[in-house]
C-alpha cells in the first residue's frame, strides 16, 4: 500500500465513527475523564490561585503588563490585557489537563479499545506482544518532554501559534497512540516498519484529531472574559471533550494499524 494514500484513513475513520457511538465507548469515557477530574479539582484548589499570583508578581517585576498590552494592541485583542494573567494560567494548565487525560486514556481506556477492535474485527490476527506498559508510559512521557518546551515557546504567539499547537498535538497523537494501537498484535519491528511505511496517514489521523481537540480551546478564546470566570466550570467540560477525542482517535488508530499490519503480513512480509 502507498504510504500517502488516504482511503485506509477513511475507510478507518467509519469504522471508529460506529464504534464510538457504542454504549461501551461511552462509558469507557467516563473513566479517564473522573480520574483526571479528581485529580485536578484538588490540584485547582490549592494551587490555581498560587500559579495566578506567581504570574503577577512576574509582570508586576517585569513590566509585563505594558508589554503585553502592546503586543495585544497590534493584534487587534488589547481587550485581553485585562484578564492576561489568568488567561496565561489558563493556557498553561490546559495541555497538562490534556495530558493527563490522554496518560489516563492510555492506561485506563487503551486497553478496552484493542480488546473491542481486535475482537470484532481481527479475531485471528496473531498477537505478538511487542509493546508493553512500560514501553507505553515512557512513549507518553518521551513525546511529552519534546511536547511541553515547544508548546510553550509558542504561547506568546497565542491565538496566531494555533496551527503550530495543532500540528504539536497531531505529532503527539499520532506518536502515543500507534505505539499503544500496535504494542499486543505487532512485533518490535513490524511496529517501526508499520510507522516507517504509514508515516503520513498516521499523521493526517492525528492531525485530523489535533483539530479536533483544538475546537474547545478556540471556543474558550472566543469568549475570553468568560472563560476565565467559568473556568472551573470549563475545565472538567473541556476534559471530558477531550477524552472523547481521544476514544475516537484510539478507535480510529486502532482500526487503521491493525489493518496495516494484517495486510503487511498477508504480502508475506514478516519482521
Amino acid at each position: 500500500m502507498s504510504s500517502v494514500s488516504l482511503r485506509p484513513v477513511l475507510i478507518a475513520f467509519g469504522r471508529a465513527l460506529r464504534a464510538q457511538f457504542s454504549g461501551k465507548m461511552i462509558i469507557l469515557s467516563a473513566v479517564p475523564f473522573l480520574l483526571s477530574v479528581l485529580l485536578w479539582g484538588g490540584l485547582l484548589y490549592t494551587g490555581l490561585q498560587p500559579l495566578i499570583d506567581a504570574i503577577q508578581g512576574f509582570f508586576d517585576s517585569h513590566n509585563g503588563f505594558q508589554t503585553s498590552a502592546g503586543m495585544l494592541g497590534v493584534l487587534g485583542i488589547g481587550f485581553l490585557k485585562t484578564v492576561i494573567v489568568p488567561l496565561l494560567a489558563m493556557l498553561l494548565l490546559l495541555p497538562l489537563m490534556i495530558m493527563t487525560a490522554l496518560v489516563f486514556m492510555g492506561v485506563a481506556a487503551m486497553p478496552a479499545i484493542v480488546r473491542h477492535v481486535s475482537a470484532r474485527q481481527y479475531p485471528d490476527l496473531e498477537q505478538k506482544h511487542g509493546g508493553s506498559f512500560i514501553g507505553s508510559v515512557k512513549t507518553n512521557l518521551g513525546g511529552m518532554l519534546i511536547f511541553l518546551p515547544v508548546w510553550l515557546l509558542t504561547l506568546p504567539l497565542y491565538p496566531l501559534s494555533v496551527p503550530i499547537q495543532i500540528v504539536l498535538w497531531g505529532w503527539l497523537t499520532a506518536h502515543v497512540m500507534s505505539y499503544d494501537a500496535l504494542a499486543d498484535h505487532a512485533s518490535e519491528a513490524e511496529r517501526h516498519e508499520l510507522k516507517r511505511l504509514h508515516r503520513v496517514p498516521l499523521l493526517v489521523i492525528g492531525i485530523v484529531s489535533g483539530v479536533a481537540g483544538a475546537l474547545p480551546g478556540l471556543v474558550w478564546v472566543g469568549g475570553t472574559v468568560l472563560s476565565v470566570v467559568l473556568f472551573p466550570i470549563l475545565a472538567p467540560l473541556s476534559i471530558w471533550i477531550f477524552v472523547l477525542i481521544f476514544v475516537f482517535t484510539g478507535l480510529w488508530f486502532q482500526y487503521y494499524c491493525l489493518q496495516a499490519l494484517q495486510e503487511m503480513r498477508a504480502a508475506g512480509k514478516q519482521l
